[in-house]
This record gives C-alpha cells, sequence and structure tokens, in this order.
C-alpha cells in the first residue's frame, strides 16, 4: 500500500496505555444529503480499475469514479486544465461527511488502493465517504510517463552504465510528460487537495494519510490551516532531512526490521539460516550472487537490484515476514519466481508486461520538491554510510536521483507550520523501518498543532498493523473527535 522515501533503484534517499482527551469542535454531523447537496463531482461507474495482482479489477458495491479538473499551473488558475481521478465508496450509515485518504508513495495511486483496500475501513465508511485519488503526475491524473525507459532501468544488470540510463530515463519523461513535471510537486498537490475539499461539499477536509500521505496533510495544513478538519497522520516523514540523512535513517530503520525479521524466523526454525546472523549472511550472499548471475524465471531474470526491492517489500509488515523466508529459500535453490513477483509488485509492473506510473511519478515528484541534486561523490559517501549499517540497502553503481532531471526544484514543501489548525493526530511506530519514528516526533512538533501517538510495534502503517489500540484511538477521533491523550501510547 505505501512506498518507502527511499529509491534502491534510483540511488539516493527520498521519500514513510490509549487514552482520550477533550474534542475540538466537530464537522457538523447531517443526515445523509442528496447528492447535489454532497457537492459538485459528477460520480459515475469505476471503468479502469487495476487490481493488486495487476490485472484489471471489478469495483465492488457502492464504489464510484470521477473525474475533477484543476488548474495545471495554479500561478494561471483560468488556464488549462488536467483532471485529477477520484474514488468514492459511499457512506454507508448516517454521513458525518468525506474523508479523503492518501496511501503514500508518492506516486501510488489512491484510486486503486482505495477499490481494493476499502473493506479495511469499513467502520470508518460507515460515517464517511471514503473517497480518495491519483494525485497530480500520477498514473490517470496526468500520469508522468517515461516511454519504455524505466522498464529498461529496473532490468539492467549489476555493472550497467547507470548513468546513461538515467540520461535517457529523464529525457523519456521530458518528452512524454514535460508539460507536467514543473507542476507536480506536493504544494500543487496540497492545493488540489482543497479544490477537491470544495468539490466534495465539506466545510472542512477531514483526512486520514499514510507514508507520504503525512508530508502531503502536512503541507495542506500548512497552506490552509482554517480548512483543516479531522485529521490523522499515520507514518510520519519528516520533509526537513536532506537526501542523505534520510538515506542514514532508513537503512538503520530496515536493519532493525531485519533483524527482527531474522530473529524471529530462527525462533521458528527458519529455512534461510541457523542464527540471526547467519540469516543476513545468506541474503547478502544471494544478492551478491545475482550481481554476476541472475536467476532465469521464464523470459525474464532476477537480477541484483529486483531483488533488493523484493527483499526489502516484506519488512513492511510482520505479516509478510513468513514470505520473505519462503522467497529467499526459494531463490537460494534457484527459483526466482516469488521474489521476482515481490519486486513487480513493488516497482508496479502490470500482468501485461508494462508498468504504472508510480516509479517515475515518485522520481517526478520528489526531484520536483527538492533542490537538492545530489552528485555522483554525494552518493559514493552515503553509500559507504549505508554499507556499514544495512548492506542489503547498498546503492553501489547507481546514478544520483535527479541529478539529470529536467526541471529544477524547489524547497517550499519542507516548511511546516499549521498554526492555526485543528489538533492533528500523528501516528509513529518504534518498528517502523520506512518512516522511523524520530520522524514521527519531528513532525509533530513542526506542525504546531500535532498531538502524537506512539505504537511500540512493527511495520508501516500502525493503523493497519493489527494493532486495535492504534485503529481505536484513531476511530475515536475520526467519528467521534475524541482526541488521543497527551502521550497516548499503544504496545505491540
Amino acid at each position: 500500500m505505501k512506498k518507502p522515501i527511499v529509491t534502491l533503484l534510483l540511488g539516493a534517499a527520498f521519500l514513510t496505555a490509549c487514552g482520550s482527551g477533550g474534542s475540538p469542535a466537530p464537522p457538523s454531523a447531517t443526515p445523509a444529503p442528496s447528492s447535489s447537496d454532497q457537492g459538485s463531482i459528477a460520480w459515475a461507474a469505476c471503468t479502469d480499475l487495476v487490481g493488486a495482482d495487476g490485472r484489471p479489477a471489478t469495483p465492488g458495491p457502492g464504489i464510484e469514479c470521477a473525474k475533477l479538473p484543476v488548474p495545471l499551473d495554479y500561478a494561471e488558475p483560468d488556464g488549462e486544465k488536467i483532471d485529477l481521478a477520484l474514488i468514492r465508496v459511499k457512506a454507508t450509515g448516517e454521513r458525518l461527511g468525506s474523508l479523503v485518504f492518501n496511501f503514500g508513495g508518492p506516486g501510488a495511486s489512491g484510486v486503486d488502493t482505495l477499490a481494493t483496500a476499502s473493506a479495511a475501513f469499513a467502520k470508518l465508511g460507515t460515517r464517511y465517504d471514503l473517497v480518495s485519488f491519483d494525485p497530480r503526475g500520477v498514473d490517470r491524473s496526468a500520469g508522468v510517463r517515461c516511454g519504455d525507459t524505466m522498464g529498461k532501468l529496473l532490468a539492467a544488470g549489476h555493472g550497467a552504465d547507470q548513468d546513461k540510463l538515467a540520461t535517457e530515463f529523464a529525457a523519456a519523461c521530458e518528452k512524454d510528460s514535460g508539460k507536467v513535471l514543473p507542476h507536480v510537486g506536493t504544494v500543487n498537490a496540497a492545493k488540489d487537495l482543497d479544490q477537491m475539499r470544495v468539490a466534495l461539499g465539506d466545510d472542512k477536509l477531514n483526512y486520514l494519510g499514510f507514508s507520504y500521505g503525512t508530508h502531503l496533510g502536512a503541507v495542506y495544513a500548512t497552506h490552509f490551516p482554517k480548512n483543516v478538519g479531522r485529521f490523522v497522520l499515520d507514518s510520519a516523514f519528516d520533509p526537513t532531512v536532506t537526501f542523505e540523512e534520510r538515506a542514514v535513517i532508513q537503512a538503520g530503520g530496515f536493519d532493525a526490521a531485519f533483524e527482527a525479521f531474522a530473529a524471529d524466523c530462527v525462533a521458528q526454525s527458519c529455512e534461510i539460516g541457523a542464527s540471526p546472523a547467519n540469516v543476513e549472511k545468506n541474503v547478502l550472499d544471494l544478492l551478491e550472487q545475482l550481481k554476476t548471475k541472475p536467476i532465469k524465471v521464464s523470459e525474464r531474470e532476477l537480477t541484483y537490484g529486483l531483488a533488493q526491492h523484493a527483499v526489502i517489500t516484506p519488512l513492511y509488515a510482520k505479516q509478510s515476514w513468513p514470505v520473505l523466508e519462503q522467497s529467499v529459500a526459494a531463490a537460494r535453490k534457484g527459483d526466482g519466481t516469488m521474489l521476482l513477483a515481490l519486486a513487480d509488485a513493488y516497482t508496479g509492473r502490470r500482468a501485461d508486461g508494462t508498468y504504472n506510473t508510480s516509479m517515475s511519478s515518485l522520481m517526478a515528484i520528489n526531484c520536483a520538491d527538492n533542490s537538492e541534486r545530489p552528485t555522483a561523490a554525494d552518493v559514493e559517501r552515503m553509500d559507504a554510510k549505508i554499507r556499514k549499517i544495512f548492506p542489503i540497502l547498498s546503492v553501489d553503481g547507481s546514478f544520483p536521483a535527479c541529478a539529470h532531471w529536467p526541471v529544477p526544484g524547489d524547497d517550499e514543501a519542507k516548511r511546516i507550520d499549521a498554526t492555526g489548525s485543528a489538533p492533528i493526530v500523528v501516528v509513529g511506530g518504534k518498528g517502523d523501518p520506512a518512516t522511523p519514528y524520530e520522524w514521527a516526533t519531528e513532525l509533530t512538533d513542526q506542525l504546531k498543532t500535532g498531538i502524537l501517538v506512539t505504537y511500540e510495534g512493527e511495520g508501516h502503517g500502525a493503523y493497519l498493523s493489527g494493532s486495535q489500540c492504534v485503529m481505536g484511538l484513531v476511530d475515536a477521533y475520526l467519528l467521534d473527535a475524541e482526541l488521543p491523550g497527551t502521550g497516548a501510547t499503544c504496545p505491540a
């Protein structure tokens, strides 16, 4: 559901006791209004959903889609428009309004994610229309497309001319999506959120953001503090750290997650090692072998870079740890099918061999949100630090992210200050590998109106971790405007 702020392929970091306290003024609770009272969006049947397996999907009951035109360039609000793709799951009970989701990335399709994951939010769906969208530059919303170069980058084996591939990739992005590239940053996406709020007919924006979605929510609250309704930011991202700082911090987070996985694996008769240290050695040995001898999988190959993506993916949730054990065990026996499937899921490869825009959109949005342009020397220095912490994440041989990007970035999205907003609940997990707990504490401070909830367990995304405590606190705020108490903590 969520991607890390680190982009392994591109060789530089980017970017994801229970109690209650007082209550802010809640949004108006009214009987379910007619569709004309719920905003100006023309909802209709969804026609192009894609499932988690990369195949076309059929929408479930109560699911509708729509398009919302917004300015391509907010400096020219009456100029050219682009369409944002929206999805809605209608409230099943007395309606409070809309609850808008961003599931992370940047670059994840909120349309496809909500369509496949709406059951996980069924309780919230009793009172809210559940709404999500493809942010600008993503998939159906003027998605950043770069020819077939993403597939080439992902398939390239260790030792390939990454700089040449990167140059071709950037040129293809400019050729296919040059019009939208200067306008895909998070500040513009936040302005889109306010356009959505108005079109949905809501006085305040109610919002649940995960991973990168916490950054988008924080930027929205900075620019539109008076329009903040009930906001929850889960797996918080700190936008103030540099690329290198992010990479080093996340390397520590994934190292801790891998150690926890390895210890758990050994405690249950691990197939890939007799001790935690042995598990890590065997995984590193497998990756090293793939540098020179990729594993054939039908007409494709499991390369070193793809295997890196695959190994990292199950570390996002403890529930996925058995998949990592099974996949590595099979690959050590010469069968790379499971690892390749994990890599495909991470990189957005569809069943027909094409890719969605998740990886190219991630690159475009991150480069738009930063003025930094790391050099090859910067990446080499960063990689030396990562190797000492968690060598599985080594970016050796990769090109500097954003180095060849055709448009400049800026740092406006790094400024966070929601002074004057309603309280914003920030959830941070102590065992989160992609958006470490310290980022949750930092974002809470930056917001000025943040209230921190600490989850003591593993995984990226505390609300969907299985913690009834976290879910209870979040639901109580979103449904009943009951704020978590100061220092609220949920056990693993």
